[in-house]
């Protein structure tokens, strides 16, 4: 009995101390991830800045940092969640543990009330206990709900949602209207043609850098 009674605080502090180190962890993360996205920013500038340069292979290499940098930031996600999780079961098993210690405590109360109870009011006794099992069986069924509903979300649906704002987004550019002024009309002299010019072949790094563009313009 004693050694029960002394063990709970001991109990509670390991809780106690495991929930301070996930949130310290936690908060580690987050700050992990803050550096991470001003870097991925700072790629960003810098690739505008070479392919105003007119100096691509730098913007292309700043892109694929930036896409480094990204993933990283994907993998941090990942780990904060999953320190989410064991959070909510951490606190859902030290909450379920105190409710068995109240119940428990109960439990001995109604066994000293039906020791001091007289012969006739035995029945009366007996009903109340049976009453209070059950409610303590319907306790303990909604405590074991499984937790943890973050390990049931729907990757097909989640990738479905951000495709509906990148389209949503990208239709908004192409609504908005052309900043380039026009090209003034070029003088030909009276019998004569303009010659058009040859059109100019883009190359493989020309399509990379095109889409990496776009995708930074996202």
């Amino acid at each position: 009995m004693f050694t029960r009674i002394f063990g709970k605080p001991k109990q509670e502090a390991n809780a106690l101390t495991t929930l301070d180190k996930l949130n310290e962890t936690l908060e580690m993360l987050e700050k992990k991830e803050k550096v991470l996205q001003k870097k991925a920013a700072a790629e960003v500038e810098k690739a505008k800045e070479f392919t105003k340069a007119k100096n691509k292979r730098a913007a292309i290499q700043c892109l694929k940092r930036k896409r480094l940098y990204e993933q990283q930031i994907e993998q941090l996600g990942n780990f904060q969640l999953r320190i989410h999780d064991q959070m909510i079961l951490l606190e859902g098993a030290k909450a379920t543990t105190e409710t068995v210690d109240a119940l428990r405590t109960g439990a001995a109360a109604m066994k000293a009330m039906q020791k001091a109870t007289n012969i006739d009011d035995v029945d009366k006794t007996m009903d109340e206990i049976n009453e209070q099992t059950e409610n303590m069986k319907q306790i303990q069924e909604a405590l074991a709900t499984p937790i943890g509903a973050a390990a049931d979300f729907d990757e097909d649906e989640l990738e479905a949602e951000l495709e509906e704002l990148e389209g949503a987004e990208l239709e908004e550019q192409l609504l908005q209207p052309a900043t380039t002024a026009p090209a003034a009309p070029v003088q030909v002299p009276a019998g004569r043609l303009p010659v058009r010019a040859a059109p100019q072949r883009r190359t493989a790094e020309d399509d990379e850098l095109a889409a990496l563009q776009a995708e930074m313009a996202l």
